[in-house]
């Protein structure tokens, strides 16, 4: 279009940008692939490296409130988001899968939850052992009848709002798969008109308690 059209350099640049744009979204869609054909063609992480979940969640909320300031500037209706304090535990498993997963769920809450609303944040350490993360927010939340497909490859229950917000569809397949190879599961709970709750669970014998003075000299936190 560019070459057989004479374009000024106003439509020339509203050209680019569309393409730079469609470019953008084409090498975040081939990551996502990319990064699920590495979670299903590799073994599952073992139980002697830490993960400091501390380090992990501090980098998380820092990529969700620069995403929530974003979409919802501070002069309009911007959202609230809640962090609780670090778990006083640690995972054992691999940290650049569950950093991947962590982020796809607060993101998608960000993403999805309106101008004004809320998210929280937070882990706890559920009596049997286990540890969780719950992921709640103030969207407009999801019909019964999709929450049982949730986490299938490309599945979206508003497919026009996910490309709005450049999702690819899926960010809840990897924090599934994530969740699977770490033994553990993905949670989905919601009402229309009143939000969700996402939560990942992990089981007892992944979860370590923190030494007294934090994470032991083995805690890692590797980029994903």
């Amino acid at each position: 279009t560019m070459q057989s059209l004479p374009l000024d350099a106003q439509e020339r640049a509203r050209y680019l940008d569309l393409m730079a744009a469609q470019s953008e979204r084409m090498q975040t869609l081939v990551n996502d692939l990319l990064t699920l054909s590495r979670l299903e063609g590799s073994p599952p992480p073992g139980t002697a490296d830490p993960v400091d979940l501390g380090a992990l969640m501090a980098q998380c909320e820092a990529e969700a409130r620069g995403l929530s300031t974003l979409l919802h500037p501070p002069e309009g209706k911007p959202q609230r988001l809640h962090f609780a304090e670090p778990p006083p535990f640690y995972l054992a498993g691999a940290a650049g899968e569950l950093r991947s997963a962590v982020s796809n769920l607060i993101n998608n809450a960000v993403r999805y939850t309106p101008a004004g609303g809320s998210i929280d944040v937070q882990w706890e350490r559920l009596p049997d052992g286990r540890a969780k993360l719950l992921v709640t927010d103030t969207g407009p939340g999801i019909a019964p009848e999709h929450l049982s497909r949730l986490g299938e490859r490309f599945y979206r229950v508003d497919r026009s709002r996910s490309r709005e917000s450049g999702g690819t569809g899926l960010g809840l397949a990897i924090t599934k798969h994530v969740a699977q190879r770490h033994g553990g599961e993905l949670q989905v709970s919601s009402q229309l008109g009143k939000g969700s709750a996402f939560a990942l669970v992990f089981p007892a014998q992944r979860v370590r308690p923190l030494a007294p003075s934090g994470v032991g000299q083995g805690a890692s936190l590797s980029a994903a």
